[in-house]
């Protein structure tokens, strides 16, 4: 038999084999046989994008699914409870999870602890709803609450309340007219006025100012919206006020730049009298203090249809500084910044006011009387017996306390401050002065101690060239009153001349120099017109012991 022939195959070299043998200790695997190499080799499978994020949605879906399913169930576990639903509220009170009677309670109480909000954008003010003549019926509005998402609103109406929130409109009690009358109350806070244009003082110089818009609460249109729907605007617990804008009278002060400059270049001065104790105060604001104090009003008068003025402000803030008394003495601001606003207005710098008196208390001391008290005090004793109508004055006791008066009633018109007369009843003479310099010098004859001259501090009155006194049948040439011996009293104690009586007889022409009149200050016939003719009304007179 013949055998096939068979592939040759070389022997293995004794190198390749050791060399294999090496690669086998050292890990390295053998080369591959070119039929291995053929074979196709196996990719692991791998995740798509799309795989990805289709599995990603699908989760999110569930999610939500869930938390729709759980949403769901608490609004049900909440309407079988008769709950009112979450994010349900009123008069901005959150009422979510509650029953109708602790909603009720809740509105209730929120109502009249917390009040009601005036609003005007990011202003507001807290007022009692009742002071409006508003009121809450908190079971109405409980009641409405709890209906929504029930018969109002529905399941969509109730996932809204539940997302977002509902505001209910609240059940009011509105008194349309209280609101109305609180409201004028309140423009007092409410209203911003506008402010003109002025002019400050930059650098040592005056500068224009801008002028700004102002704010005025319109009542009315307020008024309106309330009548039309005032639970609407009540429903968040505030009342939005209707306010108009208020345009300043003058927008452009410059103008006026160089006139204030001019009266810029000194400080303002103040000088206040005390008439009834003849002193003077002064007070200075520099340059720099008063200049703030600056603004323009219009002046049809001006050519340039602009005067410059002062705010009310500034200048009632320094005469407050200024003049702080330790005493019963005191400014009347009011008055006194307008007689600083005139003194700008005819170009000064400087003006007069006056300083006034308070009323003052007393205790009686041992062996007092009201004619004694009246002495000392300078006051005639019928304004210390009206200041306290309901004491008996005839029965004073030790330690009683007396109101007196002002002494300021005595000095009704407005003082001369250059001129003063002095009447001593001890020395039975007068003294007028002028500028602190004495011009008149005379021997006077002041009351009988049964009807005496009353001591105080006075004032020139009246002037009548030959006054009548029909109580004593009296005629009283160059006649000037000084005081009334009460108030509310005709009858008037002043400077005379001799008297007639019948037609030409002097009476007391003898008599100068001693106690003789029934009140009055008797002076000779010369002296008497000269006093009528210096002693215009407003000079003080000040009758001393």
């Amino acid at each position: 038999m013949q055998r096939s022939p068979q592939p040759y195959t070389p022997p293995r070299s004794p190198k390749r084999r050791q060399s294999r043998r090496k690669n086998a200790r050292r890990g390295v695997p053998p080369p591959a046989s070119p039929q291995a190499a053929r074979q196709p080799r196996r990719k692991k499978p791998r995740m798509r994008p799309k795989t990805l994020l289709m599995l990603g949605a699908g989760l999110s879906l569930l999610l939500v699914g869930l938390c729709v399913v759980s949403l769901l169930a608490g609004v049900g576990l909440l309407y079988a409870a008769d709950r009112i639903l979450p994010g349900v509220s009123s008069v901005g009170v959150s009422l979510g999870s509650l029953d109708e009677a602790e909603a009720a309670d809740k509105l209730a109480a929120a109502w009249v602890d917390s009040g009601l909000l005036l609003r005007d954008g990011d202003r507001s003010w807290e007022v009692n709803p009742a002071d409006l003549g508003i009121g809450l019926d908190a079971a109405t509005t409980a009641a409405a609450a709890s209906e929504w998402g029930r018969s109002e609103g529905g399941i969509p109406g109730a996932l809204r309340a539940i997302l977002s929130g509902v505001e209910i409109d609240p059940a009011l009690t509105v008194d349309l007219n209280q609101i109305a009358v609180f409201l004028e109350s309140a423009r007092s806070y409410v209203d911003v006025p506008a402010g003109n244009a002025g002019v400050e003082l930059v650098n040592g110089q005056a500068v224009a100012t801008p002028a700004s818009e102002g704010r005025a609460l319109n009542i009315s249109a307020t008024i309106e919206l309330m009548r039309i729907d005032a639970a609407g605007e009540l429903a968040d617990g505030a009342l939005n006020l209707v306010m108009d804008v208020v345009y300043p009278a003058v927008t452009d002060s410059s103008p006026l730049v160089a006139q204030a400059n001019a009266l810029l270049s000194s400080p303002f001065n103040v000088d206040a009298y005390d008439p009834i104790r003849d002193e003077w105060l002064h007070w200075t604001a520099p340059p720099e203090m008063w200049a703030a104090w600056l603004t323009a009003a219009p002046d049809p008068g001006s050519p340039t249809g602009l005067a410059l003025t002062m705010n009310t402000a500034g200048p009632s803030a320094f005469l407050q500084a200024s003049g702080s008394f330790a005493d019963e003495r005191t400014l009347r601001l009011d008055d006194a910044v307008v007689t600083m606003q005139d003194a700008l207005a005819r170009g000064q710098t400087s003006t007069v006011i006056r300083v006034w008196h308070n009323t003052t208390t007393y205790a009686v001391r041992p062996g007092q009387t009201l004619a004694s008290i009246a002495e000392e005090v300078g006051i005639p004793y019928p304004y210390i017996q009206a200041e306290n109508p309901g004491v008996n004055t005839d029965a004073l006791s030790v330690g009683q306390t007396l109101t007196l008066p002002s002494k300021d009633v005595l000095v009704p018109l407005e003082p001369v401050p250059h001129k003063r007369i002095i009447v001593s009843r001890s020395q039975q003479h007068l003294w007028a002065y002028e500028s602190g310099q004495v011009v008149f010098d005379w021997v006077i004859s002041t009351g009988l101690p049964s009807s005496p001259t009353a001591l105080g501090t006075f004032q020139v009155q009246t002037h009548e060239l030959n006054a009548y006194a029909d109580q004593w049948n009296l005629y009283m040439p160059h006649f000037m009153g000084f005081y009334h011996p009460g108030p509310n009293m005709d009858l008037m104690n002043g400077f005379h001349g001799f008297p007639t009586r019948g037609g030409g007889y002097l009476l007391w022409s003898g008599d100068l120099g001693h106690p003789v009149t029934y009140g009055c200050v008797l002076l000779s016939l010369e002296n008497a017109e000269a006093l009528y003719n210096w002693a215009e009304d407003g000079v003080v007179v000040e009758v001393r012991g």
